[in-house]
């Protein structure tokens, strides 16, 4: 039995700050999705996931829909599935701007109530798992969407190092991360706005090791696992030394391939 989060916001109020800040978040991630998974985490994502073309693949989490349309691009069958309305919306704007048959679902991760059983060969999700305030129901979810012997690629931000939490000290980019509570506690962490945004960012913290066993009693195995880090071909897209120093020094995420291995069926 795992701890639960001890949260001071709501499902709705988590719902409105992301509907509120969806044009924000399309501005951020663009078509090709933001810096730090250019020149991060998007090449061991596609790494894991090999060649999609004419898969059947379920971006679970999809915000305003980069990685969808990319993935449709590369040729597989996809579906989208948000709980934010506004995203959605997006999402489907941008789809149908070049033209991708993309079939999107107003729906949470935790549940997927729009989707039957074992339907996907891969579930992606990218940079959703901190967000969600039942990360044991999500995974079960995925499992339970997935066709035997399923992949599941999930990237998030890398527990042991909150970057809304971490100062350069130094002129040569020495960085000291700060914890106000004890690592292994299930907590609620609240990000001030930064860049172009105006509301903050909520997201829950869960030591790495809770992460695995949640996998496991979903039914997963895990296949293999990163924490991502810019590599020499990608140096150049860096867009300056700072940004190329960051991504050559700091943990941002980590990324799990998972196999399902057998159904979990929910009593």
């Amino acid at each position: 039995m795992t701890e639960e989060i001890m949260a001071n916001i709501s499902e709705k109020e988590i719902l409105e700050l992301w509907d509120n800040r969806a044009r924000d978040w399309d501005i951020q991630v663009g078509e090709d999705g933001d810096g730090n998974r250019i020149l991060n985490s998007d090449p061991v994502l596609w790494s894991f996931a090999g060649n999609v073309a004419g898969l059947s693949v379920l971006d679970a989490g999809c915000g305003t829909g980069y990685l969808a349309r990319q993935l449709c691009l590369k040729g597989a069958s996809v579906t989208a599935v948000d709980f934010s309305p506004q995203m959605i919306e997006i999402a489907q704007f941008r789809a149908s701007q070049n033209n991708l048959d993309i079939d999107f679902h107003l729906d949470s991760c935790t549940e997927l109530k729009s989707l039957p059983d074992e339907q996907f060969d891969l579930i992606i999700s990218n940079y959703v798992l901190m967000d969600l305030l039942d990360l044991e129901g999500a995974i079960r979810a995925f499992n339970r969407v997935l066709k035997p012997s399923g992949i599941a690629i999930l990237v998030f931000l890398h527990p042991c190092f909150p970057q809304g939490d971490s100062t350069t000290v130094n002129e040569d980019g020495t960085v000291c991360y700060s914890w106000a509570s004890s690592y292994f506690e299930r907590t609620q962490r609240n990000d001030q706005p930064w860049n172009h945004f105006t509301t903050p960012f909520i997201w829950f913290h869960r030591p790495i090791s809770d992460y695995w066993k949640a996998f496991k009693a979903a039914g997963f195995s895990v296949d293999e696992f990163e924490e991502p880090r810019i590599t020499p071909e990608r140096y150049h897209l860096a867009e300056n030394d700072q940004k190329l120093f960051n991504s050559k020094t700091r943990p941002y995420s980590v990324v799990f391939k998972l196999q399902k291995v057998k159904i979990i069926r929910n009593s």
